[in-house]
């Protein structure tokens, strides 16, 4: 009996613990970043480079995901609004069905963006990744990344650790109800973003540079 006691007092400690530090990987994100984070096309300052982070054009049912298309809808904005010059769209292309950047990519031409102003990086796995590559691999330090308010504010927080100069533009973001699940994976993500930058993790892919021109 004692010996079930005190398990279960060590189970209930470890969970404390992790509830404890996810809120403070939270609570420095969120203070961290508060300051470069911009919901107006006028106020942000202008980059050379966005970095347009990317998702899935439709949900696993089949319904289109407005993460998506929010996030394209701001790249234009910003764009046309002349606040960045060329876009580097990084995501997830494991497969030969599944391919973010290419299908972000083909949205931005029909919006009328021109095709020799979009790069593509087909290992941004995850935004760990993407943040590292578009300074190793693509060569830049100072950038505007282009997501929803939560997923700019971890991917800044990767730059500033990194010592890379990065502001985000944030896309219109969805409804807690339809985006819950999302929300409860970012908190475990962004406790994961210290457990990356304590043991100097590498992207799981580097390659070949690219020069944006």
């Amino acid at each position: 009996m004692k010996t079930k006691i005190k398990l279960i007092w060590a189970l209930i400690i470890l969970l404390a613990l992790f509830l404890i530090a996810i809120l403070v990987s939270d609570n420095i994100i969120n203070n961290s970043t508060k300051d470069y984070v911009y919901n107006s096309i006028d106020k942000i300052p202008a980059n050379r480079v966005g970095l347009l982070l990317g998702t899935s054009k439709f949900l696993k049912n089949g319904n289109p995901n407005n993460y998506f298309n929010n996030r394209i809808i701001a790249v234009i904005n910003l764009f046309n609004a002349k606040k960045i010059e060329f876009i580097v769209i990084s995501g997830d292309n494991s497969t030969e069905n599944y391919n973010e950047p290419q299908e972000m990519k083909n949205e931005l031409i029909k919006s009328g963006i021109p095709e020799n102003k979009i790069f593509l990086d087909y290992a941004g796995f995850r935004t760990y990744d993407s943040v590292i590559r578009l300074n190793k691999i693509l060569g830049q330090t100072d950038f505007t990344i282009i997501s929803q308010e939560f997923h700019n504010q971890r991917a800044i927080y990767i730059a500033q650790a990194n010592n890379l100069k990065a502001i985000g533009y944030n896309a219109e973001d969805i409804d807690l109800y339809n985006g819950f699940k999302t929300q409860v994976r970012e908190k475990l993500a962004r406790l994961k973003v210290f457990i990356d930058l304590l043991i100097e993790k590498e992207p799981k892919f580097l390659g070949e540079k690219i020069e944006i021109k």
